[in-house]
């Protein structure tokens, strides 16, 4: 993921801002991580640089 979609991106739930939990990143991307919702504490996982911002009832 891209570091600059921190601007664009919100919290699919409320709308929130983000905090960007960086676990591993290669090149200036996020390979491995989370999104931390700043507003209702929701994550969405960061894997294989692509982030999972499906509301949670969604995820299966």
């Amino acid at each position: 993921m891209n570091k600059n979609l921190m601007d664009i991106l919100a919290c699919p739930v409320c709308k929130g801002e983000f905090t960007l939990e960086i676990e591993v990143e290669k090149d200036g991307r996020v390979e491995t991580g989370s999104l931390e919702c700043n507003k209702c504490d929701g994550s969405f996982v960061i894997s294989g640089g692509i982030p999972n911002l499906l509301p949670p009832e969604m995820n299966v």
